[in-house]
């Protein structure tokens, strides 16, 4: 009997620890409750998370959690009230008077007025070299005073008190709200900034006012956020800490997934999508943007329309959709992406192609343009784009339709994402993969992209017509009306084409399935504020 019960705590003994060991996921607490915490690939540093600064999906996929302005998006993608507590707007619809929620930045000072003011007139001041401050335009005296031609005092937005903020537009705009949920429109401390010029470099320099604050960064490798104790809506946020890989070979993150060492992964190599269709952790999304190469139309060959024309003439779209990225993306041949509801229906649907794919006109136009310029070949062609094994693929297969179409021998050159920006702004190209994502869906962000003006234009294309057209779009308040320009600043755009589109977006996702909440935006990745971790 003694050597029975001497047996049975013996197993206890074992038993114990071996049930301790498999708690390793569970809280320090140990109630039993499980880490809320999500490791996501960023498949690169961001460039920027400064709010004035940041250009691209990959800064603001950060940014966005980390900042937030007077309005934000929900669960379902609506615009909703961010900071601002509350809104009036004025009989003419010009001004608005905004009061601002009680809220702090993540090092416990107060957002006020001021920081709002002082934030939107830096990204204004042509000295920060934002490219985006064109997207604050809106606002009184705003394009005057960021192209030299007027005065910081004369910008409509003004601090009355710590909390009221007055905001003056040029004209009535509709969509105002939703610009303010762009991270353009978000408040920096003022200062935090002012007392250190490298404030953003950092995660322990970086002052946020989201529902995140950053705990580490190891440049290259990954950056950390945590849930902001300081953050005024934190009782609604679940996910605790998110942590971005920067992954940038597909191959390897993929596997970096499949290994669970990533729980989300927003893009997969394409020769494993068939694969992992029909998955319960596999999903396609639309994503309102467009896939395009850019012509840079001061470098020959690409100074004549003709070979503009005939580049995309020769492209087989339809084939790189289904053979190469086989994401379900649709073939693009116009600038907006389907998803805009108007009055008379989806903007796309109304006209879907300004031409299709013709061989014998593209080697027509081509020959015709070298008469022109009295070339007895074309000038050899570079196509650079940014180091991702997607993109090489399908950069690969374009090359490939010109060779064999058009007789053109194109040259391939890819360059890290911070460098490839730098290139492309400063005009050091021939050709370039570019994709551009809507702020919100409109043809508005999208068709803004190829205004003579827009910093993110580097094709030198300017067009007089075109840009007055969408212009006089922006201060019409019937919407068939505002579309019918829309289209028509299309129109101009497509018959010159600066560019190359090749597809409309969609995301391909692999999110494991013990997370629950993960929010897939149309014209964002993935929002993880309300993500939830069920399972180990």
């Amino acid at each position: 009997m003694k050597k029975s019960l001497l047996m049975s705590l013996m197993m206890v003994l074992v038993i114990v620890p071996f049930l301790s060991a498999c708690s390793g996921d569970e809280d320090a607490s140990g109630d039993g409750e499980v880490a809320q915490e999500i490791t996501v690939n960023a498949s690169s540093e961001p460039p920027s998370l400064d709010p004035a600064l940041a250009t691209d999906t990959t800064s603001g996929w950060v940014i966005e959690h980390v900042f937030e302005g007077l309005y934000t998006k929900n669960k379902d993608g609506e615009v909703v009230p961010g900071l601002a507590e509350k809104m009036e707007l004025s009989d003419d619809k010009k001004v608005y008077t905004i009061t601002l929620r009680d809220a702090k930045w993540s090092n416990g000072d107060p957002v006020t007025a001021e920081d709002f003011e002082y934030s939107w007139k830096r990204i204004l001041n042509p000295e920060t070299g934002s490219s985006f401050a064109f997207y604050l335009y809106y606002l009184k005296g705003a394009e005057e005073y960021n192209k030299g031609k007027g005065s910081v005092d004369d910008v409509g937005v003004t601090a009355v008190d710590d909390k009221t903020l007055k905001v003056e537009l040029n004209s009535p705009t509709g969509f105002f709200e939703k610009l303010l949920a762009f991270w353009s429109y978000y408040p920096v401390n003022k200062s935090v900034v002012e007392g250190n010029k490298n404030w953003v470099a950092e995660a322990d320099t970086l002052v946020s006012n989201g529902a995140y604050k950053l705990s580490s960064w190891e440049h290259d490798n990954q950056l950390v956020a945590e849930k902001n104790d300081n953050y005024w809506d934190k009782e609604n946020i679940s996910m605790e800490k998110i942590t971005w890989k920067m992954v940038n070979d597909a191959t390897t993150y993929y596997q970096m997934y499949k290994s669970g060492e990533l729980d989300l992964i927003t893009s997969l190599p394409v020769d494993v999508i068939p694969q992992e269709e029909g998955n319960e952790d596999f999903k396609i999304t639309p994503y309102f943007g467009t896939y395009m190469y850019m012509f840079n139309v001061d470098k020959e060959p690409f100074t004549n329309p003709k070979v503009r024309r005939a580049f995309n003439l020769a492209i087989d779209r339809a084939s790189i959709t289904e053979n190469i990225s086989q994401s379900g993306e649709k073939p693009a041949k116009a600038f907006v992406p389907y998803g805009v509801e108007t009055p008379e229906g989806d903007f796309r649907e109304q006209k879907e192609a300004y031409f299709e794919e013709n061989v014998e006109e593209a080697k027509k136009l081509l020959e015709e343009a070298k008469q022109e310029e009295g070339w007895d070949e074309l000038p050899a062609v570079e196509l650079i784009y940014n180091t991702s094994e997607n993109h090489k693929k399908i950069a690969e297969g374009v090359q490939e339709m010109l060779k064999q179409n058009l007789g053109v021998e194109v040259t391939l050159n890819n360059q890290e994402w911070k460098t490839y920006l730098d290139t492309t702004d400063q005009g050091n190209f021939q050709m370039a993969r570019m994709g551009w994502i809507g702020i919100y869906v409109d043809p508005t962000p999208i068709l803004d992209y190829y205004l003579g003006d827009s910093p993110n234009n580097r094709t030198n294309w300017v067009n007089e017509k075109y840009d007055s057209l969408m212009a006089k779009s922006k201060g019409i308040q019937d919407e068939a009306e505002r579309m019918k320009v829309l289209h028509e600043a299309e129109d101009v755009l497509m018959e010159d084409l600066p560019f190359m589109p090749v597809y409309y977006y969609t995301n391909n996702y692999l999110t494991s399935t013990d997370y629950e909440g993960v929010v897939y935006p149309v014209n964002r990745y993935p929002n993880l504020r309300w993500a939830k971790k069920v399972s180990n």
